[in-house]
């Protein structure tokens, strides 16, 4: 590369922005379940801990109160969201009622399923815990993002990584990895022959399942209950 010419500064190097550093890193420990639920997030030390200031942390924080995966308090400070049974049933019955139906139309209009077939195929040769959820999200992803309304796409994009929370608080408590894996197939077997009528009403049993397995009355705290420590 010739040097600037006189008079002139060189173009600097972009580098990543050290808050999506911050946000990308965060968002990975809270989705793996490394940050559990609860857990504190000091700006302080996490701006020692990833050696920025607190700028680029205050800004990933709210970015990750904006979508639902942090709690901000003006007196408590930010942690991660807690899921009780209110939220994890909120999300899930959205996803229940509009991820069939955005798959019903993907199928309808014959959309390409490759994307799906590949990252089921990721999921199944995952070895660790992060990497087949992402797997998994991208295969739900994979079925509803075709179907041909933008508007639909964005609120189930919305619910992405909240569900994501959800479920990864779900397999700690009833780990359902093969079981989940075997209804991926058999939907997406549906959906590859065509039928979108019987692939919408397996993945609708599929979300409904999820959710009756991994949260049955009683087993996380209500919405709005007090927490132990």
């Amino acid at each position: 590369m010739s040097p600037p010419r006189p008079g002139t500064l060189p173009v600097p190097v972009p580098i990543p922005s050290r808050t999506s550093y911050v946000l990308e890193h965060l968002t990975h420990a809270i989705l793996s379940g490394a940050l559990a639920p609860g857990s504190p997030l000091v700006e302080t030390e996490l701006a020692a801990g990833f050696g920025v200031s607190k700028t680029p942390v205050r800004e990933a924080l709210k970015t990750l109160a904006g979508r639902g995966l942090v709690e901000m308090n003006e007196y408590r400070g930010a942690a991660v969201r807690t899921v009780d049974a209110g939220m994890a049933r909120a999300v899930y019955d959205i996803r229940q009622l509009l991820e069939p139906e955005a798959l019903r139309r993907t199928v309808a209009a014959g959309r390409e399923l490759a994307p799906a077939r590949e990252a089921l195929a990721r999921a199944l040769a995952a070895t660790d815990a992060a990497d087949r959820a992402e797997a998994n999200r991208d295969f739900h992803r994979a079925l509803y993002a075709p179907c041909g309304n933008p508007l639909l796409v964005k609120t189930l994009d919305d619910l992405r990584d909240q569900a994501a929370l959800v479920s990864s608080v779900a397999w700690q408590i009833t780990p359902s990895w093969d079981g989940e894996a075997d209804e991926h197939r058999a939907i997406l077997a549906r959906a590859e022959e065509g039928d979108a009528d019987g692939a919408a009403r397996l993945l609708h049993a599929h979300i409904a399942g999820f959710v009756s397995r991994a949260f049955p009355e009683d087993a996380l705290p209500k919405e709005g209950s007090e927490k132990t420590p």
